[in-house]
């Protein structure tokens, strides 16, 4: 076999892979694509579904670093095309970073290097403060969140952090303070970083309101994406003296070379080089050799961000249910508000066969947005593991009024869902404690609310005004509740309901909570 390595990758990688196969290396062979079997790339070549139409040969892409933007996955998938990146290579490259400018940020290295290097001696006017005895909030537990826990707890550091996707005991295996919201962090930390996934529920998570709940004389740092921190609160809170100090290492846009920040002596920054370090590099092209060798030898690919499609024995029975379990894995997490156990059950004919690829889509479903990783159906288990949320799955070959059911709760949030109809449609049949049959469509909202007259309408004429188009909604209705009927409503809508307007309506009278929910397409 032969393979091409398209970029500069470590000499490890290219050594192992030449005990393996015959090896090309350079940009130049793509126009050859098709002499070879494996491909390894990194940031700068674009496998297109116009490149992959040539490479009849071609069996493996193995990327040499993190993100796949730059493979067309759907087209490889298509053709049989087996692609892995190497999602640990850079981990504890970032992790460290973000302590070299948390004592950097303490001790004032950069101020004090320029201001020597310029010829004057401001011995007093840069003294810093230890970090010994000082608590550092992490909002974001994920790998390196818990790799920059670690470390700083080499310097004697208490550590609170903030993640609800990440079990209760993984905190405490790692002598850490769990947080039950932002909030908490906020009010007790004296250093801050976060390392959060980019979403539209995460971009400027550290606003002027958070900033505004934050220590007098804090410092924070962004070490993970740059959208993260609202840029303008951040400077308003430099100006204030509310924030003493910060270290970044992304901006919302990159490369910059101009910044309103960037004139702040009390802020540090570098180019974006929390993976950039020789070993990360090397790293990185000997795991995606690793993953070429076994996808071209028959081993385990174990960070494949595609997989074959489910045997073809099952796939009559498996397949439909795959978009209902990660929906009710979403939904079940957007109820819940955070995960630290899932107990998935399967009831019916689907119970007869190997589940593990609907338990999975579970997983997908639930961390998904949640967490800094793209995950997928083989690393999604893996990802769960290292948060510490524990997972059960049961099986019962009889359902109760149905033939199929699936069930899953995360914490004590229960859904549960089933498929309908000829074109096996995916139903909610219970959420919130209440039971009724909604055909599950792509957005959603949910509320609980005391039952009265008019609140169904009231629900329809704010989000009419708000532009949004109910396509169907169904009530729920608990008759034993015996000091006010508690009633639960789901409705889903022609557009994303956004949580503000789901907020107004909970705000007013007679209303008790609500979640608004997207489905992953």
């Amino acid at each position: 076999m032969r393979i091409l390595v398209a970029e500069k990758i470590g000499d490890s990688g290219v050594d192992l892979l030449k005990e393996h196969f015959d090896v090309d290396q350079g940009a130049d062979h793509l126009a050859n694509i098709a002499d070879y079997d494996g491909l390894v790339i990194r940031s700068a070549t674009q496998v297109t579904a116009e490149l992959l139409e040539q490479a009849t040969n071609l069996k493996a892409i193995g990327r040499a670093g993190v993100g796949v933007d730059n493979v067309d996955v759907p087209a490889a998938t298509a053709r049989g095309i087996i692609v892995a990146n190497a999602p640990q290579s850079n981990v504890v490259t970032a992790a460290e970073h973000t302590l070299a400018l948390l004592l950097a940020l303490a001790r004032n290295v950069p101020q004090a290097h320029a201001s020597l290097t310029a010829g004057r001696w401001d011995r007093s006017k840069y003294s810093g403060v230890e970090l010994m005895d000082k608590t550092l909030g992490i909002i974001g537990f994920g790998r390196i969140g818990q790799l920059v826990a670690q470390r700083a707890q080499g310097f004697d550091m208490h550590v609170v952090a903030f993640d609800p996707f990440v079990g209760a005991e993984r905190y405490r295996e790692m002598g850490v303070e769990k947080a039950e919201s932002s909030d908490d962090v906020y009010a007790q930390a004296d250093f801050i970083t976060i390392h959060l996934p980019k979403t539209p529920d995460t971009e400027n998570w550290l606003n002027a309101g958070a900033f505004a709940k934050m220590k007098d004389g804090v410092r924070v740092l962004n070490v993970a994406r740059g959208p993260l921190v609202d840029d303008q609160a951040l400077q308003d809170a430099l100006d204030s003296g509310k924030v003493a100090g910060a270290a970044l290492d992304v901006f919302r846009s990159e490369p910059i070379t101009e910044h309103p920040l960037f004139a702040y002596p009390q802020v540090i920054v570098t180019p974006h080089l929390g993976a950039s370090t020789a070993e990360a590099t090397d790293r990185a092209g000997y795991q995606a050799a690793e993953q070429v060798i076994a996808a071209l030898t028959g081993g385990s690919v174990t960070t494949a961000v595609n997989v074959p499609a489910v045997a073809a024995e099952d796939l009559e029975i498996l397949g439909p249910f795959l978009p209902l379990c990660r929906a009710l894995g979403r939904i079940a997490v957007g109820l819940s508000g955070g995960l630290d156990r899932i107990d998935i059950e399967f009831m019916g004919r689907v119970a007869e066969r190997d589940t593990r690829p609907l338990a999975t889509a579970v997983l997908l479903g639930a961390l998904d947005g949640h967490v800094e990783d793209d995950v997928n159906v083989v690393n999604a288990p893996s990802i769960a593991a290292q948060r510490g949320i524990e997972i059960t799955e049961t099986k019962r070959t009889t359902a109760r009024d149905f033939t199929d059911l699936v069930r899953v709760t995360v914490n004590d949030v229960r859904v549960v869902g089933t498929l309908l109809g000829r074109r096996d449609r995916p139903h909610l049949l219970e959420a919130m404690g209440q039971r009724f049959n909604l055909e599950l469509l792509h957005n959603l909202a949910f509320f609980r609310y005391r039952d009265q007259p008019g609140m169904i309408g009231r629900v329809g004429s704010t989000f009419g005004e708000a532009g949004v188009n109910i396509i169907s909604a169904a009530v729920g209705l608990d008759p034993e509740e015996k000091d006010a009927k508690a009633a639960v409503m789901v409705v889903t809508t022609d557009g994303p309901a956004p949580q503000a307007i789901v907020d107004q309506i909970v705000a007013s009278d007679g209303f008790v909570s609500g979640t608004a929910v997207t489905l992953p397409d």
